[in-house]
């Protein structure tokens, strides 16, 4: 009888699926009619399985997607710190003076230093990478990174509000069961009810010895 009752939910979700937003994230099956879902209290825990594993998936993704909008939101103002910078270097390599400065050694330690007007930066690409890039290319990679990293950013927040929502849906979905099956228990309990007293209402109408 169980099977019965995967079978829907498992037809629904996989329409669903076919569904998604502009990343690839499924949409939740909306249950509107629980009866879609389960037709016998037998289906209702499967059902319910399914469901709240569904939501363990969207929580999984929320979970990796917060840790990567906190690494966005780290990388962005460096990458604008860093363009700023070469936009500065590049409005002045016509100049003859230099200018003086300080640099970060450590997090605790700088250093004095006077930088002639160039047409060449060092730029570090990560894992102890650095490489000379002509001022005009700096300016144009920087401008490019920081714009995709923005527009990543902007994605990952618009699919944490999408994740929420989903979320919602299902934890709805499953308390539309839930209710389904405590409306079922009752009535079984009052059919029940039911029948004993007709039992009991036949019982009284045999005549003694009868």
């Amino acid at each position: 009888m169980a099977s019965k009752g995967k079978e829907p939910a498992a037809s629904a979700a996989g329409a669903s699926a076919g569904k998604t937003n502009p990343r690839g994230i499924p949409y939740a099956p909306f249950v509107d009619k629980v009866e879609d879902y389960v037709s016998t209290r037998a289906d209702v825990e499967p059902t319910l399985r399914s469901f709240q594993e569904m939501i363990a998936k969207y929580q999984f993704m929320e979970q990796n997607l917060q840790r990567r909008v906190a690494g966005l939101k780290d990388k962005l103002p460096d990458i604008q710190k860093t363009l700023d910078t070469v936009q500065f270097l590049k409005l002045r390599k016509d100049e003859t003076e230099p200018i003086e400065t300080t640099f970060e050694l450590n997090e605790t330690l700088y250093a004095k230093a006077e930088i002639p007007p160039t047409d060449e930066v060092y730029l570090w690409l990560g894992a102890n990478v650095m490489l000379s890039y002509p001022i005009d290319e700096a300016e144009e990679l920087l401008t490019s990174k920081l714009k995709a990293a923005k527009t990543s950013l902007s994605n990952c927040e618009e699919d944490l509000d999408f994740l929420r929502e989903q979320i919602t849906t299902m934890e709805v979905a499953i308390a539309r069961v839930y209710n389904w099956d405590v409306v079922q228990k009752r009535k079984e309990k009052e059919d029940e009810e039911k029948q004993n007293e007709k039992r009991k209402g036949k019982g009284a109408d045999v005549p003694p010895g009868g």
